[in-house]
């Protein structure tokens, strides 16, 4: 299979890597797209094997199958001109899929397939089980340290000081679709979970700003005519980008390497 990464970021990177140490059964880095020829070339460098550095809407041309890791901007033309040529997109940036059923609607015409790996989440596994009987509800904690947050345009809109915090605060509440509106940047975990469930209108989502945490903590409860279960997980950092968890680029990782693996675990 021949895999194409679109943004070599923390994670675009690290899959790179993998990729090109023979990490990944059945799969190949044939192409990957940056910001210029003079950044491919930095990131070549970084390989053993040069591989070609092509532009975004050119990239799923070489390739079965693209890794999307880019800033929320460029989604668009990336996924477009993926799934009009019928091949995969795998989605980092989940939240850009709310809303989209045009992106949908489009791989079903062409025989594309949209895939949203785990990622910075875990349980989705769970979700998608008893979404298939009823899922009474779904609500996503997520708290974050006072830094992660003092500069996002909601809290300065709002005019919140969040500098003289000693304790957790509640900052905004409401379905996933109206956080997206305040947080764009900040909702892919709550959009991958909305998605495996009940979907962006109906899943519940709470922003805390707490000064205790130096990392973000996820935390969903669910509950439903199957089972009620609660998760949670606090991510580490990649070394890379601060912002993106180091465990990111590894669910892609294994998500590969169980296309051509003998054993399958989960769903």
């Amino acid at each position: 299979m021949k895999i194409g990464i679109a943004g070599m970021g923390a994670v675009g990177l690290r899959v790179a890597q993998e990729l090109d140490q023979g990490g990944i059964p059945g799969c190949t880095l044939a192409g990957f797209s940056a910001r210029s020829p003079e950044r491919a070339a930095e990131l070549n460098a970084q390989l053993s094997t040069a591989v070609p550095y092509h532009d975004l809407p050119r990239l799923a041309d070489h390739c079965d199958l693209v890794i999307e890791a880019l800033p929320p901007a460029l989604f668009n033309d990336l996924a477009v001109s993926v799934l009009e040529a019928g091949k995969t997109l795998v989605v980092l940036s989940a939240s850009q899929l709310l809303g989209r059923q045009d992106l949908i609607d489009l791989a079903a015409k062409t025989g594309g397939r949209i895939v949203i790996p785990s990622g910075a989440m875990l349980g989705l596994d769970a979700i998608k089980g008893v979404a298939v009987g009823e899922i009474t509800s779904v609500v996503i904690e997520t708290r974050k340290p006072v830094a992660g947050l003092i500069k996002a345009p909601y809290v300065a809109q709002m005019g919140l000081d969040l500098t003289t915090l000693t304790e957790a605060s509640l900052i905004l509440a409401g379905s996933v679709t109206e956080v997206a509106r305040a947080f764009p940047a900040n909702v892919n975990v709550a959009a991958a979970v909305s998605l495996a469930g009940l979907g962006p209108d109906k899943t519940q989502m709470e922003v805390w700003a707490d000064p205790k945490l130096e990392r973000n903590k996820h935390t969903v409860r669910v509950t439903s005519d199957s089972s009620d279960f609660t998760m949670s997980i606090q991510n580490r950092p990649s070394a890379e980008n601060p912002a993106t968890g180091k465990i990111t680029a590894l669910s892609v990782i294994a998500w590969l390497r169980q296309k051509s693996a003998v054993l399958q675990v989960g769903t």
